[in-house]
């Protein structure tokens, strides 16, 4: 039993090396399928990415099934990932290579199709995004921007279109107001000179 425990099926080495090369492909792999994989999840991303959870699982352990040996391809998992992260942070012209830069989706209230079709993003989704950030439409949208970890960043038109109506309504409603206050003065005047 302690045996099973404590004294892994596979070298060390082995176990160092699994890891990392299921890590260096999944990075590449989730890059190649396009950002919206990494946040915009619909329930087809969910499934592909649970999927390839237990897909890599025994090409990540092997047959390993000691606790010495999981341990030490979660450091090995651990350690690589911030071994890259401190690169891409030092080298960031690598970074924007792997990652990309940020994509336009809406400007100025019009959206860009060809740049959806680009990221395989759906207007419906676009449109979700846009929801969430409390507003109603694209044309209340100054901007919107696909990031390069997957969100969609929405920067509101300052004033929204909403906004601008309902400011020219007030301006129309003052003026009926001014104008109905002259017209009940002059009635008041009239009414009050002799005839």
């Amino acid at each position: 039993m302690w045996h099973n425990l404590f004294v892994p099926e596979l070298s060390i080495a082995e176990k160092i090396l699994r890891p990392i090369l299921v890590y260096a492909f999944l990075v590449v792999a989730v890059r190649l399928a396009g950002r919206r994989e990494l946040a915009q999840l619909n329930s087809f991303d969910l499934v592909v990415l649970l999927m390839l959870a237990n897909t890599v699982q025994n090409a990540t352990i092997g047959n390993d099934n000691s606790l010495l040996g999981g341990l030490i391809g979660v450091s090995a998992l651990l350690v690589i990932n911030y071994v890259v992260v401190r690169f891409l942070y030092r080298y960031r012209s690598v970074d924007r290579l792997l990652e990309g830069g940020p994509v336009e989706l809406i400007r100025g209230g019009k959206v860009l199709s060809d740049h959806l079709g680009r990221e395989a993003i759906t207007e419906e989704e676009l449109m979700e995004a846009i929801r969430k950030q409390g507003l109603a439409s694209a044309a209340d949208v100054d901007r919107a921007v696909l990031e390069t970890g997957g969100t969609i960043s929405v920067v509101a038109r300052k004033p929204t279109p909403t906004e601008e109506r309902l400011h020219r309504f007030e301006g129309v409603l003052k003026e009926i107001r001014d104008e109905l206050s002259q017209v009940h003065r002059l009635l008041r005047t009239e009414g009050a000179t002799p005839s």
